[in-house]
This record gives C-alpha cells, sequence and structure tokens, in this order.
C-alpha cells in the first residue's frame, strides 16, 4: 500500500491538516500526551483528564468546535493493521507526539453496507500537526510508523463513543388549525432526558459502536 503525506493534494476529501494552530495551544498537550502509556496492542480513551486538564486546553477546544461540548481523549499502542472503520456526525481532531499513520475512505464508498477494501487510502501525519478528520470520513486506530508505536490525541464532541443514552417517549402535542388558517399545539409534551457523556475504553478489537455521535462497521481481513 503507498503511504501518502496527509500534505498531499490526495488528503483534501478526507480531512486537513491546522497548519496556523500557535504552538503554545499544542506544545502543552503533546508533553501531556507523551507521558500516557503506549500499550502492547492498542487502547482507546474517549475523554482523559490528563489532556483535558492541560492549560489552555480549552482554547484549543474552542478553535476545534466553536464553542460546543468537546472531550480529549487519546488512542496509544502498536498497530499494523485495519479490522474495523467508523465515523462520526462531527469532525475529529487528531494530534500525535509521535508520527502516526492514518488509514481512510469514504462514506459514499460503502454500497449496500460493504467497502471494498482497495479503497482504504494509507496517510502519514506528522508528530505535532493538528489534523482535522472530517464526519464523512471513515477511520479508526491509526497505525504505527516504527517499533515506538503510537501516542494519538483524539478531539469528538462530548460524550462521543460512549454507549447509548437511554431516551423516554415523547408524546407530541396535537396539533389543530385556528379560524385564522394558523396552526397551535398543545402544551403537553415530555422532554427528552439530555445526554450524559460518559467515557469510553476500545481495544483493537472489532466492534460497532452504538453511540448516537457514531456508526461504524466491522470486516474480517
Amino acid at each position: 500500500m503507498h503511504i501518502y503525506s496527509v500534505s498531499d493534494h490526495e488528503f483534501k476529501s478526507y480531512g486537513c491538516v491546522w497548519n496556523d494552530v500557535p504552538s503554545n495551544l499544542t506544545a502543552p498537550l503533546i508533553e501531556a500526551l507523551a507521558a500516557t502509556p503506549i500499550p502492547e496492542g492498542s487502547k482507546y480513551v474517549a475523554s482523559a483528564p490528563e489532556l483535558e486538564g492541560v492549560k489552555d486546553a480549552d482554547k484549543l477546544g474552542f478553535l476545534m468546535y466553536g464553542g460546543r461540548s468537546f472531550q480529549l481523549g487519546w488512542c496509544n499502542g502498536h498497530n499494523t493493521r485495519l479490522n474495523c472503520l467508523e465515523y462520526h456526525r462531527a469532525s475529529e481532531f487528531n494530534l500525535g507526539a509521535r508520527d502516526f499513520i492514518l488509514l481512510v475512505a469514504h462514506r459514499w464508498e460503502i454500497e449496500d453496507g460493504k467497502l471494498d477494501t482497495a479503497c482504504v487510502k494509507a496517510f502519514r501525519v506528522p508528530a505535532g500537526k493538528v489534523v482535522e478528520v472530517f464526519n464523512t470520513t471513515l477511520h479508526y486506530t491509526p497505525c504505527m510508523v516504527d517499533d515506538g508505536g503510537f501516542q494519538v490525541m483524539v478531539a469528538l464532541p462530548a460524550g462521543t463513543n460512549g454507549p447509548r443514552p437511554e431516551l423516554q417517549p415523547t408524546c407530541l402535542p396535537p396539533v389543530t388549525a385556528t379560524a385564522t388558517g394558523r396552526l397551535t399545539s398543545g402544551s403537553s409534551a415530555t422532554p427528552i432526558a439530555p445526554r450524559q457523556p460518559k467515557a469510553a475504553t476500545r481495544a483493537s478489537s472489532a466492534r460497532t459502536s452504538t453511540s448516537p455521535w457514531t456508526r461504524g462497521f466491522c470486516f474480517n481481513l
């Protein structure tokens, strides 16, 4: 498989590199990320206090999500293969303490719930670069560049990759027409319970997410 760079033109439909992020926002996160463990397999932590508590992490989060609640987690380990793909309803942002490789494809390349793995492309991401992965991009656990493994920050809207929240049934109010032709509705409705963001972990084995913010599918190689 040919390995492109995220700086190459081929990456433009999958995401973009944020070259203008001030180093004073990324350097503390890279330092904290470098102190996280690198397991023999791979491990994903959706919400990591050691990253979210870094000075000015909220400022970087504001740049990425414009004031929307977000979570900073990490995905570390040793990986050389693809056994699953997922996508989100919002962009994902990655920042590596080490170089890493993203294996990606497009959502629109899925046909009848299946994806030809020939569609998957590999892109190398330099350490210290903030990379946005579009919500139309299929992706999963990064791959390592060398035997040292990978350490990647994963930024997503708060609550992503957590368990599916319990939703209360909603009774919609009746709609009637007045003499003037305007539509009115009753006031009796049961509100939907708010989502409660929870941390989650994932191993390198394939899985299908039930999160309301994530959709994925698995295949065997």
